[in-house]
């Protein structure tokens, strides 16, 4: 991935909470018949691994190999801005359109698990995540245990060790502090308020 300087963020604290905030990333792979993408939801645990899942009868698990470098894609919020929301443009017309946007890269090595201990405790750990914000919190024992066994079985896990991070925030930095402010107002006024409220994040030292 190309990461022009003034867009490059490589903070660990920072690319790991991003992945938080927007789990679902597209697993790449190269097999047999060329590059195939996956989109599944990760979870990134304490030492820095990227958990998921996938269906018995996905054959990305019995395609890769433990040894494979494979690639997972994680996309932030993103939208087109005009050269007509910046102030500037207005005195010397030296703007033109551009795409602004936020994503990780993470490279590494994939290891597949079938065991039922590391599928139970995933799913568990990936349920508890995505409940927490909610008024009745569902968790795994509140369906028939025969049922989870059931799907349990069904489902194989993955495990990307990660080799090396990699993110892209392109929010504007190149332009003044007027001009990205215009940008991410007028992206917040036509609903577009993540992108722009990142824009303006970039705008705080």
């Amino acid at each position: 991935m190309y990461v022009p300087r003034p867009f490059q963020e490589s903070s660990p604290e920072i690319l790991n909470a991003f992945i938080a905030a927007h789990p679902l990333g597209t697993l790449v792979i190269q097999n047999a018949q060329g590059p195939d993408a996956y989109h599944l939801p990760f979870h990134l645990d304490e030492t820095g691994s990227l958990h998921a899942h996938v269906a018995r009868g996905n054959p990305v698990w019995r395609n890769i190999g433990g040894h494979e470098n494979v690639l997972v894609i994680f996309h932030g919020p993103q939208g087109y801005i005009s050269p007509e929301w910046y102030p500037s443009k207005h005195e010397d017309h030296r703007q033109v359109p551009t795409w602004n946007y936020q994503a990780v890269h993470a490279r590494g090595r994939l290891v597949v698990h079938g065991d039922e201990r590391y599928m139970r405790g995933l799913l568990a750990r990936l349920t508890a995540e995505h409940e927490a914000g909610m008024q009745k919190p569902w968790q795994m024992s509140d369906a028939p245990e025969d049922y989870i066994d059931a799907l349990l079985k069904a489902v194989v896990g993955i495990e990307i060790e990660v080799a090396e991070l990699k993110g892209i925030m392109k929010l504007g930095q190149n332009e003044s502090v007027d001009d990205r402010t215009g940008a991410a107002t007028q992206l917040i006024q036509r609903g577009e308020a993540a992108i722009g409220e990142a824009m303006l994040a970039a705008n705080k030292p």
